[in-house]
């Protein structure tokens, strides 16, 4: 009886799970049906009821496991147009799925993120990996924002109670807070400029498929972008609130950039066809919010964006509008009517019996049985759906009667066993037979529990073997990176074996789960029986302690045993037949899993196959790039060679080379070491991709063999010394490269091969080469213009100074001295204010002599290029002015060491005859080129003979007043003898001896001295006088341009005037 009254259960449990798995693999269909119509490779816009459908099944799964499951397939790194719409779909999952979705997609960050990395190297001709890059990185931003803040959902739709709960109340909290939301709209704005950037430069227009392709996503970041500038206003409002507004600059400068991005992208958006008739957009006000002021908060109003509803999109997609009241009719008789006065329409009589409102009064009949046909028709619909409702309210009630029936039945079934109880009390006697019944129940109970725990570890072994294959397959993706199409043959291939992998697994998931569950239910059944067991065991142990009272009740007890003995029966008959299908489950799986094993098998030969194929064209490709290396070394080698060879060869002894190209090879060839260096490691770490190598080794071995020519034919122009030295370091670097390139031949000595020595050789022959360089060349040409007017100007300011100073020393004289001394310190500081004024006035005459130069042959071209074009003469100019602000300075300094008693008469006649010198430099450069009957020639002239006098003065006030202050006192002979007398005179002519020896060294000594100034300037006088036309100027020359005054070049000084007779000042001023 208890077997037959749990048929129907049983029954209807497997029916249930019948309906459930057809029902769940409708789903899974319908849901890849949607997926692959979604995400495809067609250029189009992304259709709702496809993402509707997805993002409905991800409610109905309560995540997104489904969608990941047949996304993980896709062929991303394939097709750029495919990752485009798959980002677009994956934005609106998180926006409008489950709360679980964003879960699930953390899961998958790692290759959200690797997608997007391996299309922002990659450049397609749609122009879609750069959006698909910049999406991705908007999705990793999404995704990490709403996992650290739980409670703002990925829709972004939360209260201002909720933001300001997640923000806090500590400040810091709130400050970071704002760079998050920050980063977030960076994040969106960016993709949205880029998408508009790209459909500007390709003359796209939203009502082509391929524009309104790329437009589509932009419809989630207009959602995202409005609550998240409401939220950042919000935000800014509580820092200003709480914190300076210095603090926060920063923050407003970022707000207003986002500020004007946003208000820009809208803008454009709004103007485009295609979003007119999906989403609304709402307008940003015309200056962002002040958040200065904290009134403002109440000004703003939180942008609202209106999407309308997705079924009347579909129908106006695919559907035309139907017309509610058909007037084709009405028209034709309304357009027969003559037009007749519009007196006799309004008040005359109807023309031909009929009136106007007769026509009306019959149009609005026909309107009104229209609106009675439509509105019977509404109610039949109405009526059809309450009898549907009706139906289904009546199906539940039937299910719920029928749970009220099952209930009932449960009542029975558990007073029967009650009662059935109460009778086991009385068995006493069937204690042994039934104890041995429940030790076999037992065995079966293990027996079943040790198959159960066998067929556990089959299927733990399974998932083992497909997670191996599964990690095979993400090794096989690594190495199948390397070549192109083949690597194209591989990735699809591997696709679909991973496709098909995933699917073995589902089914052999849904498979385990099945079995798992009959299995549990057969453990449910066997621990029911336990029970039982364990209850008639309690009750055996009750009835022994009764057994003396029940003896005399054995015989009808007998009878009760053999119905128990029945029933006893019946339970092993039902438990064989739950062991036989156990039995059948277990085979069905053994049979299963051997088809896996097998499909496995031969999936992982297919692998195999595939890279045994790959691993061939590697090693191919890696010998073909290593003869590639080969061929460049020995031709490399070659060169190097034939470049050693023109070092000896005779017709190379004629050949010459500057110092300043020498020098360009130099550096050329150490920035080809560089690049040498680094391709030689990248080569060296993989030993793959020899192309950098390659490159490098050719451009490094011309430029090797140019700095060695170029240095031999250098060498031909310098000095022994210098020339040996660098011939060495030029066949030194030579066999330094000969043995790296030897080091490249072979795979042994390939990583240890090192070009520092070639390095070092090179650096050696550029030290040669710039040592080897004129001086006085540092100034471009372009620049000496500038500089003549910068030295020009500096000489004037030296002069003002060197006044300036004299007067101060005037004064302190007149305070610190008296009698002779002062008289003379005035003498010599009114004959240095004398010169230094004739010299300021030489320096106006030349700087105005130069300016009439300039104009009258400069011609058409401007002034720095007339300078530049007479360069020799321009060098001259700043070495003459540059002396004469030098010597003015000098002099000064000299004066004043004078005055003080420090210094020596003697400096002061030197810084005179110097000044005069550099006068007379300044005045030859002007006039090289000036015309002969220029005014201001003769002006200059004038003011040179005049500084010559002044000069001439200096020189005598100062002797004078070395006469005046030194005292010369006369001899006493008295007391001498002429022994004595010749010892004082031998004594004298020894130290006059020693005196003339002392000058002529020193002369020799002044003479070093020029021809070393003369060698630093670089630039003979002779080829300076001939550039120039100033042979009659020996003195004028060129000397290098510097920002610091330096001392001069020593020049040849003209003869000195004579001393003017001047009479002597009978009174002290």
């Amino acid at each position: 009886m208890n077997s037959i009254r749990h048929v129907p259960s049983r029954v209807k449990s497997k029916r249930t799970e019948t309906i459930l798995g057809a029902e769940r693999e409708h789903f899974e269909k319908q849901q890849l049906s949607s997926i692959s119509k979604a995400i495809n490779s067609t250029e189009t816009p992304l259709k709702e009821k496809h993402a509707r459908r997805i993002i409905l099944g991800t409610h109905r799964e309560k995540g997104a496991y489904t969608f990941w499951s047949y996304a993980v397939g896709l062929p991303l790194p394939s097709s750029a147009i495919i990752s485009w719409k798959f980002c677009h779909v994956l934005h609106k999952i998180m926006r409008d799925g489950h709360r679980n979705t964003l879960q699930d997609c953390m899961r998958h960050y790692s290759s959200i993120a690797e997608t997007g990395l391996l299309w922002s190297n990659t450049r397609d001709r749609h122009g879609y990996g750069q959006l698909v890059s910049l999406h991705s990185k908007l999705l990793c931003t999404k995704m990490e924002f709403h996992t650290k803040h739980s409670e703002i959902p990925a829709s972004l739709e939360v209260t201002d109670e909720v933001l300001e709960r997640t923000a806090g109340t500590d400040i810091n909290n709130v400050f970071q807070l704002t760079v998050e939301v920050f980063d977030y709209m960076d994040a969106e704005l960016r993709l949205a400029e880029a998408v508009l950037r790209q459909l500007n430069m390709s003359i796209a227009i939203s009502t082509l498929t391929s524009g309104q392709c790329k437009l589509a996503p932009l419809i989630q970041v207009i959602q995202d972008s409005s609550h998240l500038y409401h939220y950042t206003v919000k935000l800014l409002f509580k820092l200003h609130a709480c914190l300076p507004a210095d603090t926060l600059q920063g923050h407003r400068e970022r707000f207003h950039e986002q500020f004007q991005s946003l208000k820009t992208f809208l803008n454009k958006a709004r103007d485009m066809l295609y979003f007119k008739r999906l989403i609304q957009i709402p307008r940003l006000p015309d200056s962002p919010p002040n958040f200065l002021r904290a009134s403002a908060l109440a000004e703003h109003v939180k942008p609202m964006v209106v999407i309308p509803d997705e079924e009347e999109l579909e129908e106006q997609e695919e559907d035309e509008p139907e017309t509610l009241i058909d007037v084709s009719e009405v028209q034709p008789s309304m357009a027969s009517q003559p037009q007749s006065d519009i007196f006799d329409q309004a008040f005359g009589p109807p023309s031909d019996g009929f009136d106007d409102r007769d026509l009306q009064i019959e149009h609005l009949k026909r309107e009104i049985e229209l609106l009675k046909a439509e509105l019977e028709k509404i109610k039949g619909e109405a009526q059809r759906y309450i009898t549907q409702l009706r139906s289904q309210i009546n199906s539940l009630e039937t299910e719920l009667e029928e749970q009220r029936v099952q209930k009932q039945r449960t009542l029975v079934e558990n007073e029967q066993l009650r009662m059935e109880l109460e009778a086991l009390r009385r068995r006493n006697t069937e204690h042994e037979s039934i104890q041995t019944n429940f030790v076999e129940a037992e065995k079966r109970s293990q027996a079943t529990e040790l198959r159960y725990n066998k067929l556990k570890e089959k299927h733990a072994e399974l998932v083992a073997n497909h997670a191996e294959l599964l990690r095979k397959s993400a090794d096989t993706v690594k190495i199948l990176s390397a070549t192109q199409q083949t690597q194209e043959e591989i990735e699809r291939t591997k696709q679909q074996l991973a496709f098909e992998v995933e699917r073995v697994r589902q089914e052999s998931d849904m498979k385990f789960e099945e079995q798992r569950f009959d299995m549990d239910k057969l453990r449910r059944e066997l621990e029911e029986k336990n029970a039982e067991i364990q209850k008639v065991k309690s009750l055996l142990q009750t009835s022994e302690k009764a057994g003396e009272q029940l003896n005399s009740s054995v015989a009808a007890l007998k009878a009760e045993k053999d119905r128990l003995t029945q029933f006893i029966s019946k339970k092993d008959v039902d438990l064989s037949s739950l062991m036989k299908e156990a039995q059948l489950k277990e085979y069905s799986l053994q049979q299963e899993r051997d088809r896996t094993i097998k499909e496995l098998g031969e999936l992982q030969g297919k692998l195999k196959e595939k890279l045994t194929h790959e691993e061939q064209l590697q090693q191919k490709l890696l010998d073909e790039q290593f003869a590639l290396l080969q061929a460049t070394v020995t031709e490399a080698e070659n060169i190097i060679q034939d470049a050693v060879a023109t070092l000896d060869d005779p017709l190379h002894i004629s050949s010459s080379s500057s110092p300043d190209y020498l020098i360009s090879r130099a550096e050329a060839t150490l920035n080809s070491i560089d690049k040498l260096q680094v391709g030689h490691s990248e080569y060296v770490k993989k030993m793959r991709d020899a192309g950098s190598l390659v490159r490098a080794l050719t451009k490094f071995s011309h430029l090797t063999a140019d700095t060695i020519i170029s240095g031999s034919a250098t060498a031909h122009m310098a000095h022994t010394d210098d020339a040996d030295r660098l011939t060495e370091h030029c066949k030194t670097c030579a066999t330094q490269s000969l043995q790296y390139l030897r080091n490249l031949k072979s795979k042994a000595s390939l990583k240890g091969a090192d070009p520092t020595s070639i390095q070092a050789a090179v650096q050696k022959i550029l030290r040669i080469g710039q040592d080897l360089r004129p001086k006085g060349l540092d100034v471009g040409k372009d620049e000496l213009g500038d500089v003549v007017d910068k030295e020009m100007a500096a000489t004037s300011a030296a002069i003002e100074e060197a006044v300036r100073r004299i007067d101060e020393m005037m004064n302190q004289t007149r305070k610190d001295t008296t009698g002779v001394k002062l008289e003379v310190n005035e003498r010599i500081l009114n004959s240095c204010t004398d010169l230094m004024k004739a010299i300021r006035l030489l320096v106006l005459a030349s700087t105005d002599l130069q300016k009439e130069i300039v104009e009258s042959g400069r011609g058409a071209a401007s002034v720095r290029e007339f300078y530049a074009r007479n360069s020799r003469w321009t060098e001259g100019l700043i070495s003459a002015s540059k002396a004469v602000g030098w010597g003015a300075t000098q002099m000064v300094d000299s004066a004043d060491k004078v005055v003080l008693h420090t210094g020596k008469y003697e400096e002061l006649i030197v810084c005179s005859h110097e000044i005069a010198a550099s006068t007379a430099q300044l005045v030859a450069a002007s006039k090289v080129k000036a015309d002969r009957g220029s005014k201001k020639l003769g002006v200059l002239q004038h003011a040179s003979r005049h500084v010559n006098e002044m000069a001439a003065n200096v020189v005598a006030s100062t002797k004078t007043g070395q006469g005046q202050v030194e005292d010369k006192g006369t001899m006493d002979f008295s007391g001498m003898s002429l022994i004595k007398l010749r010892k004082e005179e031998m004594e004298s002519q020894v130290k006059v001896l020693e005196l003339e020896s002392m000058l002529e060294n020193e002369r020799l000594h002044l003479g070093d001295l020029r021809k070393k100034h003369y060698e630093i300037a670089g630039v003979p006088l002779e080829e300076m006088a001939q550039d120039n036309g100033m042979g009659a100027s020996s003195h004028v020359t060129a000397a290098p341009s510097s920002p610091k005054p330096s001392k001069p070049t020593l020049m040849k000084k003209p003869a000195l005037a004579q001393k003017p007779n001047i009479p002597p000042k009978s009174t002290l001023r």
